[in-house]
């Protein structure tokens, strides 16, 4: 997934699992997989405690490549009475309700795209699901130091706006330039992406 070499101590960000947070390496061993050589980790991320992986597969960024929203979340001034003032700077807003650039970048295919954007379908907002989206969105390891759980709410239900119709443009992109793509990612979907699916009528 990656060339870098990662060291003992290095700061790292899951881009498949934004939520976990940033990690810091505790282990780094060489190793090989499928004929091509990679690194073995352990990683102790913030928001999901150790995780053994594999750079064949996890895509690990530093944190700034990861979340570079990060530094305006750090910047920005948390108001003593109402965070939710906050929420009126459109640049917060934006980001809150933005897709990843897993699921828009134009030069990924369009396939690739459709599975990122299904994957979004596991956040809820309900519970740690909600929390979990905004670490995902933010960087903040405690969203609620920020925000408050109704805030996150009112801001996850633009986010799923976006998601839904963003599903729908690429589903119907998809279908007129590689059918069996869509009907293969749709297939392989999660249940929560299956809900939503239905309740789209998307693939239909």
């Amino acid at each position: 997934m990656t060339t870098r070499d990662w060291k003992l101590g290095q700061l790292v960000v899951h881009a498949g699992k934004p939520e976990w947070g940033v990690g810091e390496i505790r282990s780094a061993q060489a190793a090989v997989e499928d004929g091509k050589s990679c690194q073995r980790l352990v990683v102790r991320f913030e928001r999901a405690g150790v995780k053994t992986l594999s750079t064949a597969y996890a895509d690990l960024r530093a944190p700034d490549d990861a979340i570079p929203a990060r530094d305006q979340f750090a910047k920005a001034p948390a108001s003593a009475d109402s965070p939710f003032a906050e929420l009126e700077k459109p640049d917060l807003a934006a980001l809150m309700s933005a897709l990843p650039e897993a699921a828009t970048d134009p030069f990924k295919p369009k396939a690739a795209r459709l599975a990122a954007t299904l994957a979004l379908y596991r956040f809820s907002s309900t519970g740690a699901s909600l929390l979990d989206w905004a670490a995902a969105q933010t960087g903040l390891s405690d969203p609620l130091t920020r925000f408050s759980r109704h805030e996150l709410e009112q801001l996850f239900d633009r986010f799923r706006v976006n998601l839904d119709g963003h599903l729908r443009q690429l589903a119907f992109e998809l279908r007129r330039e590689d059918a069996p793509a869509l009907a293969r990612a749709l297939a392989a979907a999660a249940p929560p992406a299956q809900q939503a699916l239905r309740r789209l009528g998307v693939g239909r």
